[in-house]
C-alpha cells in the first residue's frame, strides 16, 4: 500500500470520528430530553403540554414575530427552536395566567429559553423594531 494512502486515511478517519461523536453527542441531549423526571414527565412532554395548553393565545402577528426572532437559527432547526421557544412562552403565559400572548411574554420566553450567545440577534432585532429593552435588562445579563 502507497504512503499517501495512509496519509489520506488518518485525516479522513480523525473527521469521521469528530463527524460521529458530534452528531452522537445531539442525539444524546435529545435523548436525555425524552428521559421522564420525577413526576413522570420529559422536557418534551411538558414543552408539548405548553403549547397545547397556550394554542389558542397566539396571534398571527405574534407567531410572525416569533419567526423573525428564529431568523439566525438554521432552516433545519429552525422548527424545534421555535417549539422550544414557544414551550417556554406558554409556561410563562400559564404561570402568569394570561388571557392572550404578549410581546412581553413573547421577548421574555425567548430570552429564558436561549443561551446568552443569542441575545445579540434579539437586542438588535428589537432595537430595529424600536421597542424598549428596559423592562428586559435583568433577564438578559
Amino acid at each position: 500500500m502507497p504512503d499517501w494512502i495512509i496519509w489520506v486515511m488518518i485525516p479522513w478517519f480523525l473527521f469521521m470520528i469528530w463527524f460521529f461523536a458530534t452528531g452522537g453527542y445531539f442525539m444524546f441531549r435529545k435523548f436525555l430530553k425524552g428521559m421522564p423526571k420525577e413526576d413522570g414527565k420529559s422536557d418534551l412532554d411538558w414543552q408539548d403540554y405548553y403549547i397545547e395548553k397556550t394554542r389558542h393565545l397566539w396571534t398571527e402577528e405574534q407567531q410572525a414575530l416569533l419567526e423573525e426572532l428564529t431568523q439566525p437559527v438554521p432552516q433545519l432547526f429552525r422548527e424545534t427552536a421555535q417549539r422550544t421557544i414557544a414551550g417556554k412562552i406558554g409556561e410563562l403565559a400559564l404561570r402568569e395566567k394570561a388571557d392572550r400572548m404578549n410581546e412581553s411574554l413573547i421577548i421574555r420566553g425567548y430570552i429564558m429559553a436561549t443561551p446568552k450567545r443569542d441575545h445579540k440577534w434579539l437586542i438588535e432585532t428589537l432595537n430595529k423594531k424600536e421597542i424598549d429593552l428596559t423592562p428586559y435588562r435583568e433577564l438578559l445579563q
